[in-house]
């Protein structure tokens, strides 16, 4: 098993819509071992399939949550029922999101509170839960990532707008574009060996997360 580099806005393959799992064989065993393997490098909570280059219905995750649903799973060709997203503009500080494909960043977005997941796990048995709060914030970050969307493509205009000039300073938006977790330096300035990141909080603390994804 491996970590394989995650590839940046302006890859195709990030931007189209990522195939049905057909086959839950030793390759998609490998596929989401090394999903976590590369998620777990980037300190993240979450990452999709299409995030790694391979467009398939798959992603994985890492979270504590308070809905009963084991903190780290994977979940393939899932469906998503989520509850109306509240009104009013999404607040920085407890409403910010960032992304592994576009890197070193984080913006505001309003989510649904309430998301229904179903799908198959890696051996291809059914599975289904209700995700609240965070937890169902990742899991839509999490599909999205499989209908061809990334994050910042949601923002308010305000903050789409900054995203976009951000882009084009990196010279993102062209394919060819990736970072290697435990290789490259973090783009999020994590440090595990200090027992914290760039959010402020213990990572002792259960309740702790990781906004990458």
């Amino acid at each position: 098993m491996s970590v394989r580099p995650v590839v940046i806005t302006g890859e195709p393959v990030l931007h189209r819509v990522a195939a049905r799992v057909e086959r839950f064989d030793a390759e998609l065993a490998t596929l989401v071992q090394d999903m976590f393997d590369t998620m777990d490098a980037a300190h993240g909570v979450g990452l999709a399939a299409p995030q790694i280059g391979v467009g398939l219905r798959v992603y994985v995750y890492d979270m504590a949550n308070e809905d009963g649903v084991a903190p780290r799973g994977v979940v393939v060709n899932p469906i998503l029922t989520v509850s109306r997203i509240p009104e009013g503009r999404a607040d920085k500080d407890s409403e910010s999101e960032g992304c592994l494909s576009f890197p070193g960043e984080h913006f505001p977005l309003k989510r649904a509170e309430f998301a229904h997941v179903s799908g198959f796990d890696a051996a291809g048995q059914p599975l289904e839960f209700d995700a609240t709060g965070w937890f169902a914030r990742c899991m839509q970050h999490e599909f999205d990532h499989l209908n061809g969307r990334l994050y910042v493509d949601r923002l308010e205009d305000r903050y789409h707008r900054k995203a976009r000039k951000l882009a084009k300073a990196n010279g993102w938006g062209v394919a060819g574009l990736s970072w290697l977790p435990g290789v490259d330096p973090d783009p999020f300035g994590h440090d595990s060996s200090e027992g914290e990141c760039d959010c402020g909080q213990d990572h002792g603390d259960p309740g702790h997360r990781h906004p990458e994804s």
